[in-house]
């Protein structure tokens, strides 16, 4: 189970990496829409974030995996494993998109193939490609075998979801709910764009005044089918209001400690939501760490999807469920007035909701953590005035570097506002006590192999110090 937590937690913090460079992306996409700026120039750095995130999510995953103090080259693999896919899905089954879930899987497999062959020897004809290499040559063999088997199974996948997607459309309200329920739940694995195009794209059919037809929910609102929208309304209600009370809930949840660094990333991905309908950047950060939050979350969309059907809200949208389509949607729109309050309402449910029970159950979402101490405990709020009794840096890095064992037992290592943060390949020849002596304000042992050693904000300038001996 330590084990477990503890790569939960790393694919959590994986997935920080390529969601980091989302917010920026989702405005910037939205701004230069043909109803904004109109500058495609600025859509294309958008699109070239939101149009590859199969492989920033391969390479983020395998990074975070990945043991070596060098991510260079795991990087490399990560790529190489998702591009070796998509190829091979190219040839097997053109039609096939399995998304996000596409670079989550190949990352993994990267990281595992890093991990097993990096040491790997060969004859010595073929020594250039031993070594760390050889995962390279690894990782083609083994995503060539994942693309056969990805590109049978996934059109039965796919073929499943359209279909099912058909049977919502006669459940009315329910329906609806089930929809954007599983809009939600659907994100990890790629698929809700699989469930998203029969519902956009081929639910219904509208014959404008001129004789054109259209079909789908947005195609048909857009062209003024006053029966359309019911499918998206409650998508505002979830982006406008749902993911920024997450967002704050997250913010107000976490450790004094670590505020100021939560306010700026959730304050950034509530406000891309609100914006830009870009939503994975907050949804990133806790779907890994507890699905329990997550499934809640899909809960509530599917409720406001209902809600709204309930209401009679239709309004579409082009871009996203934001507030820029929803006003220059909103005069032709039916009661889209309603969304406000139900909004605020269910503002409110996500606030309390979340904020209970990430205290309640005491859920690491960003900026908290669960640890268990061995070595005393100080109060979290007080980190940040602790100050170490040695100013002199490069010391202190030397110091505790040899107290972990040296650079051959460092897995792994970073830091936070004011922690170091280690992971070790063998627990027993750390110097517990050394580490005390050097004037740290306590230990902390997440499991067998992890350390938090408290330091306060001195920890960035004992980190680049870290790190260049870990360099040598």
């Amino acid at each position: 189970m330590s084990n477990f937590k503890t790569n939960i937690q790393k694919l959590g913090r994986a997935m920080l990496l390529p969601v980091a460079a989302m917010p920026l992306a989702g405005l910037i996409l939205r701004l230069s829409a043909d109803d904004m700026l109109n500058i495609p120039v600025l859509g294309a750095a958008g699109n070239a974030v939101f149009g590859n995130l199969d492989i920033l999510f391969a390479i983020g995953v395998t990074i975070g995996f990945a043991k070596a103090k060098d991510k260079g080259i795991p990087a490399l693999t990560g790529f190489l494993a998702i591009a070796t896919l998509k190829a091979g899905l190219n040839i097997i089954n053109p039609e096939v998109n399995m998304g996000i879930f596409a670079g989550i899987i190949s990352g993994l497999v990267a990281a595992w193939t890093y991990n097993h062959f990096k040491e790997q020897k060969l004859p010595l004809v073929f020594s250039y490609f031993a070594g760390e290499k050889f995962p390279l040559t690894m990782v083609m063999i083994l995503q060539t075998v994942s693309a056969v088997i990805f590109g049978l199974i996934w059109p039965f996948i796919q073929n499943g979801i359209d279909s099912f997607a058909k049977l919502l459309v006669d459940m009315g309200a329910l329906g609806v709910g089930i929809f954007l329920f599983l809009n939600r739940l659907l994100i990890p694995f790629g698929l809700h764009h699989v469930l998203n195009t029969y519902v956009y794209y081929d639910l219904g059919s509208y014959t404008a005044p001129n004789g054109e037809v259209f079909r789908g929910e947005m195609t048909r609102f857009i062209n003024g089918d006053p029966n359309a929208g019911l499918f998206l309304s409650g998508f505002f209600v979830v982006m406008m209001f749902g993911i920024p009370a997450i967002c704050l809930a997250i913010y107000r949840a976490a450790f004094k400690e670590n505020q100021k660094m939560v306010k700026g990333i959730m304050g950034s991905g509530a406000a891309t939501s609100f914006i830009s309908n870009i939503t994975e950047p907050v949804e990133f950060s806790f779907m890994f760490i507890s699905p329990m939050l997550y499934v809640i979350h899909a809960f509530f969309a599917g409720l406001a999807g209902m809600v709204c059907y309930l209401f009679n809200i239709r309004i579409g949208f082009t871009f996203g469920a934001c507030i820029v389509d929803y006003l220059i949607n909103f005069r032709i729109a039916t009661n889209p007035l309603l969304i406000l309050p139900i909004g605020i309402v269910f503002f409110c449910l996500y606030y309390v909701t979340f904020y209970y029970l990430i205290k309640k159950r005491n859920i690491p979402t960003l900026g908290r953590e669960v640890v268990a101490t061995e070595f005393g405990e100080i109060a979290l709020d007080e980190e940040e005035e602790l100050s170490l009794a040695s100013k002199n840096y490069q010391y202190m890095a030397k110091k505790l570097l040899a107290a972990f064992g040296g650079k051959e037992n460092i897995n792994d290592s970073y830091s936070c506002n004011t922690r170091l943060r280690v992971e070790v390949l063998d627990a027993s020849v750390v110097d517990e006590a050394r580490i005390k002596q050097l004037g740290v304000s306590g230990i902390i042992k997440p499991s067998a192999t992890n350390y938090q050693v408290i330091i306060g904000l001195e920890v960035t300038y004992i980190m680049a110090e870290f790190d260049k001996l870990l360099a040598e």
